[in-house]
């Protein structure tokens, strides 16, 4: 056990000191999506230390639109030698501007293979969208997501 302990760094917080705040983009799934997780940066701020919260954790000044709680684990927090300098990403928000899909019409269907099953794929249309901005999903898939929609 004593070789464990020796590869932990004791990580110690003062208030109004400023760090930055690790995310874990596969797990946030709450978070802004984007195309290519593995690209984005993987700690975001400088954030202001407020308070400290028991031994471990500490609460930190967030922007108003941030969609997470401001209460963090030491280990996803890192210190900020210099806050001035650095430009990094703010938390990404919640997307509240996507339009729905709703679908209109199935325009072609075709058996494809889905891991080792056969499959129908559909091509649809979607509402308020030009004939070639169809595109094709899984029926089963269609169903589940639209109950109601009965072609």
């Amino acid at each position: 056990m004593l070789q464990a302990t020796l590869r932990r760094s004791n990580r110690c917080f003062e208030i109004n000191d400023f760090v930055f705040l690790k995310l874990q983009p596969y797990r946030q799934m709450s978070m802004k999506k984007h195309k290519a997780h593995k690209l984005l940066p993987k700690y975001y701020g400088p954030f202001k230390i407020i308070d400290k919260v028991g031994q471990v954790a500490y609460k930190l000044e967030l922007p108003r639109d941030a969609a997470i709680h401001n209460v963090f684990h030491v280990s996803q927090l890192k210190k900020c030698h210099n806050p001035s300098a650095n430009n990094t990403p703010l938390i990404p928000t919640f997307i509240t501007d996507i339009p729905t899909r709703i679908p209109e019409l199935i325009l072609d269907r075709k058996m494809v293979k889905r891991g080792s099953q056969a499959a129908t794929k559909v091509l649809v249309q979607w509402k308020d969208t030009p004939p070639d901005m169809a595109t094709w999903e899984f029926y089963y898939d269609l169903l589940k997501q639209f109950p109601n929609f009965h072609p």
